[in-house]
């Protein structure tokens, strides 16, 4: 009895806390994917960084040997001040020279990246007054980009998702959810090809150092706003048209970055998503649940003061009782 009993509340207990569960359990999932990216990342690319190490204090060894006059120290001052300045986008290479990074067309590029909060770190504010302005523009510009990304594809989703799907479900009386997932899988492989595969082809080709699987990582790198930095187009000693090329990507950021966002908000509309979703959220209290408890409140309220009238009642009740008198000359005092 007393286990029947147990495993009935626990039943109870989980039932009535089902979404607090499937919080835990998301929040755990999420843990597990960051520890296994961790893992998978430091098994792959720790083997290489230590054969660079290697291979860059073999080539140092061999520079010191034979140039006996330059000490070590000297060595590491002139690196240290080389890479600090190759960290704000200032090469000492010969073949890097003729390249400005705050040129009109240069400063455009990562004004986007600030913006779209990309950030590819390949260049970045020398100047005090430089590093305040860009905290103040992008303060003001961050959420002006999100208002102004928010109210494009919001327009956009009404010419591009909602009114194809209710003119084929009214059309040819279709399931509107089945419609829906086949809209979304041909909009998003649509997006593929139009801002992956056939920009990953365009950089191929123009960018000398770059094959296709480069260039395919660097328009996810770039689209999906993480922004690494290793990859950045345009940046070749020897680039044609550099300032027309600086533009073009520009333009392409922002358009690409819009087209994500019309898909992510596309399925985001599916129906089987929404149920997904509703998992993980707390659950808004329902007018009947909310109706419930504004009854059991009056009912108590009620209970209560017919408790104390009845108290009141008890307290003013005489122990004799006293006859009641319809004139003045009923009293025996009077007579």
């Amino acid at each position: 009895m007393l286990q029947s009993l147990a495993s009935n509340s626990c039943v109870r207990l989980i039932q009535n806390h089902k979404s607090t569960w499937y919080f835990v359990s998301l929040v755990l999932g999420y843990l597990l994917y960051l520890v296994f990216g961790a893992v998978v990342f430091s098994s792959v690319e720790l083997p290489y960084e230590d054969l660079l190490r290697q291979e860059l204090r073999a080539i140092k060894k061999q520079f010191l040997v034979e140039n006996e006059c330059l000490t070590e120290e000297r060595l590491e001052r002139f690196l240290n001040k080389a890479l600090d300045a190759s960290n704000y986008g200032v090469s000492i290479l010969n073949n890097a020279s003729a390249n400005w990074n705050w040129d009109f067309t240069s400063a455009l590029f990562f004004a986007s990246t600030v913006l779209s909060t990309t950030g590819y770190g390949h260049t970045a504010p020398l100047s005090d007054g430089g590093k305040a302005f860009c905290i103040i523009y992008s303060v003001i510009g961050i959420p002006f980009t999100l208002l102004f990304l928010t109210a494009v594809v919001q327009r956009i989703m009404v010419f591009s998702t909602r009114r194809p799907i209710t003119y084929i479900h009214t059309r040819w009386g279709l399931s509107k959810p089945l419609v829906a997932i086949v809209h979304a899988t041909l909009l998003a492989l649509l997006a593929v090809s139009c801002f992956f595969l056939i920009p990953a082809a365009i950089f191929s080709a123009l960018e000398e150092n770059w094959n296709f699987l480069e260039s395919f990582y660097f328009c996810f790198i770039s689209l999906s706003t993480i922004g690494l930095g290793d990859y950045v187009p345009g940046e070749a000693a020897n680039q044609r048209f550099r300032e027309l090329y600086k533009v073009g990507i520009t333009v392409y950021l922002i358009l690409g970055l819009i087209v994500m966002l019309v898909v992510l908000e596309t399925f985001c509309e599916l129906q089987q998503l929404k149920q997904l979703r509703k998992m993980f959220y707390l659950k808004k209290e329902k007018p009947q649940d909310r109706l419930a408890i504004l009854e059991h409140d009056h009912l108590s309220f009620t209970t209560v003061s017919c408790a104390a009238a009845g108290q009141n009642d008890g307290k003013t009740q005489p122990f004799v009782s006293v006859p009641t008198l319809a004139s003045p000359n009923d009293d025996p005092m009077i007579q």
